[in-house]
């Protein structure tokens, strides 16, 4: 029923699409279409349709160059889904073909999620994705780019600019939050396939996974995973740290079946949208394949869309404790509509919901325990465009049901080893790290007496930076990438196979952050 869903909305959508084509190509017609006419002005008012004719045909007499007609005519659809929300947009058949091969796993570039700006003269890095060469160039969440090889962005009508042969270099001219300029790094380009499953034993009887993105084979390899680790637990882990930092999300079918595989029963995510066939729940079916065992979420502000719903559906549920910093607060849900001529456009058609009926569309997840990077020198000197990283921040954005509450602050990206320290003894001793907090709040030194009539400064929240000891280093399995339409590679098999959950999801259109 959940790939039924997805499918019948893709065809409940198609036949607007279809009609507009049509209309588009049919001709005009005089007094004696009456019968016609009423059914197509009753769904597209014919003052503005005449009013976009009267602008269009001005631009292709008086425009200073000439401009083709497809140009004129993809560049005005275009605007039409620019305006409506950040996650919504149009591909011509080439973005709509580098848009598939992204989700299939298998694509020449530098390996990073980005976010278009509004103004147009920068890309926001949402998310480098792990083992890239995007993340070996030290590229982080957060960053901006302001020029590629030196051409200004404005100056880039690419919607794909970072596309490339493999072993070709591209030049980032980027600006960085704490940097006092930008600065260059030069990424050597590569063919991109994703590994979005990766874990390791931090601690005796303690296992780490970590889940960088949400593809077709994320649920199965999840399951591989925890499989190998409890068998290097003895036959059962006494606890899991799941880190979702900086996981711009995927499908939200793959973080449904990772939820489901941690929790025996429960409401996982609802969405809802303007048509009724939009609206679907996703729930648990009996089996914890950790058998009860503790789990804490790692979540920062590259959290995104599906692994937000990961994190709200075992918070909510009483399965996990998240640990880190607020998450991005994409809450929406988009469907991918194929176009008759090659092209497609990408709509937002619902919201999600996580089990406690709660939408997180730009407000985020709260962390149970909250903590903070170091803090560097020039922090405080920086624009709110480079400290606020949100969706709550990027123009045009669905208006959250909470947003705009007093005390809003975006979180911040959590990089290294100290975080997954920091939940690890959250794990291990739930608490410990909130009484750390307060010990080390306790040592600083009392304020200074304010003036009478000064204003009193509100308490800060209270954070607690990570700690700076590494875990103890084993070397991750080998597992074969995760992709939305996987490469045809071996995985490394399991010691001990985990049995498949009757009911788990397949894969349904991307939620892209």
């Amino acid at each position: 029923m959940r790939v039924a869903r997805s499918a019948t909305l893709l065809l409940a959508l198609l036949p607007a699409v279809s009609w507009a084509q049509q209309t588009a190509e049919a001709p005009a017609r005089g007094a004696d279409a009456a019968t016609t006419e009423e059914a197509v002005t009753s769904r597209v008012p014919l003052e503005e349709i005449r009013r976009y004719a009267a602008v269009y045909n001005a631009v292709r007499a008086a425009y200073v160059d000439p401009v083709d007609d497809k140009k004129l005519m993809q560049s005005a659809i275009r605007g039409l889904l620019l305006d409506l929300d950040p996650h919504s947009t149009y591909f011509d058949k080439e973005d709509a073909e580098a848009f598939d091969e992204q989700a299939n796993g298998a694509y020449d570039g530098i390996g990073v999620e980005l976010q278009q700006q509004p103004d147009n003269s920068s890309l926001k890095v949402i998310s480098p994705i792990d083992d890239t060469p995007a993340t070996r160039a030290g590229i982080l969440a957060g960053d901006l780019i302001i020029a590629i090889d030196g051409k200004p962005i404005s100056a880039i009508e690419a919607t794909e600019p970072l596309r490339g042969a493999a072993g070709t270099k591209v030049v980032l001219t980027l600006v960085r939050e704490g940097k006092p300029k930008p600065f260059d790094v030069t990424v050597t380009r590569e063919t991109i396939r994703v590994t979005s499953v990766r874990s390791r034993m931090l601690e005796p009887g303690y296992g780490y996974i970590r889940l960088s993105t949400f593809q077709a084979d994320t649920g199965a390899d999840f399951q591989k995973h925890v499989a190998q680790l409890q068998q290097q637990a003895g036959g059962k882990l006494k606890g899991l740290v799941l880190d979702l930092r900086s996981n711009p999300g995927g499908l939200l079918t793959a973080a449904v079946q990772v939820a489901d595989d941690l929790l025996e029963k429960g409401n996982i995510v609802s969405t809802r949208g303007r048509i009724s066939i939009s609206d679907a729940r996703f729930d648990a079916t009996p089996g914890d394949l950790l058998k009860g065992a503790p789990v804490v979420v790692l979540a920062d502000a590259g959290s995104a869309s599906a692994s937000e719903v990961l994190a709200g559906a075992l918070r909510d549920n009483g399965r996990a404790r998240v640990v880190g910093s607020r998450t991005f607060g994409k809450g929406s849900v988009q469907t991918v509509l194929p176009l008759d001529n090659g092209d497609s456009v990408k709509l937002t058609t619902a919201r999600y919901f996580t089990p406690s009926g709660k939408s997180i569309q730009a407000t985020g997840i709260i962390p149970d325990v909250l903590l903070q990077p170091e803090k560097r020198a020039g922090d405080d000197e920086l624009p709110a465009s480079l400290t606020d990283y949100s969706e709550a921040t990027l123009p045009g954005h669905l208006r959250g049901d909470d947003e705009g509450t007093e005390g809003y602050k975006a979180g911040d990206v959590l990089p290294g080893d100290g975080p997954i320290n920091d939940a690890l003894a959250e794990l291990k001793q739930p608490g410990s790290v909130l009484a750390r907090q307060k010990a080390e709040a306790a040592k600083k030194p009392a304020a200074k007496p304010v003036a009478a009539g000064a204003g009193v400064a509100k308490p800060a929240e209270a954070t607690v930076k990570p700690t700076e000891t590494k875990p103890a280093e084993t070397k991750p399995a080998e597992i074969k990438p995760a992709e939305t339409k996987p490469a045809e590679q071996p995985a490394a098999a399991p010691a001990t196979p985990a049995p498949a959950k009757p009911g788990a999801p397949a894969a349904t259109a991307p939620i892209k952050p």
